[in-house]
């Protein structure tokens, strides 16, 4: 196998006592599209932060095209397009000379520049907005200027932290077509993101972050199937009955959560599970069957507890 575009080995980043990333191990290779899935806090945007050359690493190995990024920053980031979290265009600019401007911290020239915008433009569907001010897009136009903006370089990895934060559904689908594009073009894509759907979508590999540590790795299918029974029942009770029936429901299913709203059965056969409960007497007033997701392999891991 050819050697990984990123390799990191028990890599550390501490900010004073506090550790963000807690020695962890991970290798992305070309063409892969891998994500970074964890709750506030968990050492995301951390870990981007080292890859990119703009946070130094405190210890451990990290290397990015088999380059030190502590010693050799540059030749790294001339090889690298970033998406930020944060929307970080000119908004005095036009769209054109946002890429333009990229262009040319690049060092391309004019030449190289000019057939590069047009080419974006289109991928990024805003042709028509060229010559338009940055300010007033909708936040979608604006996250696929920043997108367009990454490739201006034509870059061998693109690292995208939260992507789609803050779009609506349509913006959203429409983002993720454009790095379903990229990624059958034989991009090699990070992404860091808290929409379990759009690793789902999108990521070949990923790992789970808590706490700074890698709590789990492997593609979207295999941690389902690791974690996951197949299948969910989720049950609704009218006021006062929930507390009664979770006695009842004790070894119906795999395992069961009760949350403030309903209870959550997690199980290999929903059928014999609603069975079950019928010869028990639980009556809900709402059953939902639905199969296993990222999103319970997400949450049994890391927990529900909100992170601010």
């Amino acid at each position: 196998m050819s050697e990984p575009l990123v390799e990191a080995r028990r890599l550390t980043k501490k900010f004073g006592d506090f550790v963000a990333v807690d020695a962890i191990d991970f290798e992305i290779r070309k063409g892969e599209s891998f994500g970074f899935l964890g709750p506030n806090g968990a050492g995301k945007t951390s870990t981007m932060k080292m890859i990119t050359t703009v946070s130094p690493i405190t210890d451990g190995y990290l290397r990015v095209f088999g380059i030190d990024p502590t010693e050799n920053g540059r030749p790294i980031r001339q090889r690298i397009g970033v998406v930020p979290q944060e929307d970080n265009l000119d908004l005095e600019l036009t769209v054109a000379e946002n890429l333009y401007i990229y262009g040319r911290y690049h060092d391309m020239s004019r030449s190289e520049i000019e057939p590069k915008i047009e080419e974006l433009l289109e991928f990024a569907q805003l042709t028509e907005r060229r010559d338009s001010k940055v300010e007033p897009l909708s936040g979608g136009m604006k996250r696929r200027l920043i997108i367009a903006r990454a490739l201006i370089n034509e870059p061998d990895l693109i690292i995208l932290d939260e992507p789609t934060t803050g779009l609506d559904p349509q913006a959203r689908h429409l983002l993720w077509d454009r790095l379903y594009r990229l990624k059958r073009e034989g991009a090699t894509l990070i992404i860091t993101t808290h929409y379990m759907d759009e690793a789902e979508q999108l990521c070949d590999r990923l790992v789970v972050m808590d706490n700074g540590r890698i709590v789990a790795e492997g593609s979207p299918r295999q941690l389902i199937s690791e974690h996951a029974p197949r299948e969910v029942v989720e049950l609704r009770f009218q006021d006062g009955q929930k507390d009664e029936a979770v006695h009842k429901l004790d070894g119906v299913a795999n395992r069961s959560e009760v949350l403030a709203d309903r209870v959550l059965l997690y199980t290999d056969d929903a059928d014999e599970t609603q069975r079950q409960m019928h010869t028990r007497g639980i009556e809900p007033e709402q059953v939902l069957v639905r199969r296993s997701t990222l999103e319970d392999v997400f949450l049994r891991l890391t927990g529900r507890r909100l992170v601010d």
